[in-house]
């Protein structure tokens, strides 16, 4: 079924990820973020949607992360969100911005207490010497904070990728997908159909 070009971009990603959440099997937030650091060379990973609105696609990190150390040196991101059982692809191009302080410290209240404890214990990306290493840091934090309030950590928090660019493919037989361009202008967005 063609891709029609008369929908806002963000209401269409926004149907196609209803559908995604009802059917897709596993992890239908699961996006691929492809960064590049100070030199250019990229680098890509899996990472999951928690937010969006006209205002971007929000994930969340460590700040010590690799991930973050390049979009510090160069903020141009790009996503892509593949939903095989509905033969679907968004890819989202645009410039990364970390979220204000509120903006982290709720969504970081929201995550089960696990994961928090998690936050504080990982140097994501850095060297790990053994798993045990690792759940020694777990157990530490794990006491530290006992049944209380975990604050985030300062080190933590997360980004939204505000679009410029965004392509919708659908699947087509014969391999002749459709795919509909959205380019943002200063009075919208202007679209544009691509060959397969």
């Amino acid at each position: 079924m063609p891709v029609s070009g008369n929908i806002d971009p963000l209401e269409r990603f926004s149907r196609w990820m209803k559908e995604a959440l009802e059917s897709e099997p596993s992890e239908p937030t699961a996006m691929s973020l492809a960064t590049v650091d100070a030199e250019g060379r990229p680098s890509e990973r899996m990472v999951l949607l928690k937010d969006w609105s006209d205002d971007g696609f929000v994930f969340y990190t460590n700040m010590g992360s690799r991930k973050a150390r390049h979009l510090a040196a160069n903020p141009n991101a790009a996503l892509c969100f593949h939903w095989k059982s509905l033969k679907r692809q968004v890819r989202i191009e645009g410039l990364a911005h970390q979220v204000d302080d509120d903006t982290a410290d709720a969504y970081f209240a929201s995550r089960d207490r696990g994961s928090q404890i998690g936050a504080w214990a990982s140097h994501q990306s850095q060297p790990l010497e053994s798993r045990f290493a690792l759940e020694k840091e777990v157990a530490r934090f794990a006491a530290k904070f006992n049944i209380g309030k975990i604050p985030r950590p300062p080190f933590w928090s997360g980004f939204r990728v505000v679009p410029e660019r965004l392509e919708f493919w659908a699947f087509g037989r014969f391999r002749l997908h459709d795919r509909l361009l959205y380019r943002r202008t200063a009075d919208g967005w202007d679209t544009e159909r691509l060959y397969p």
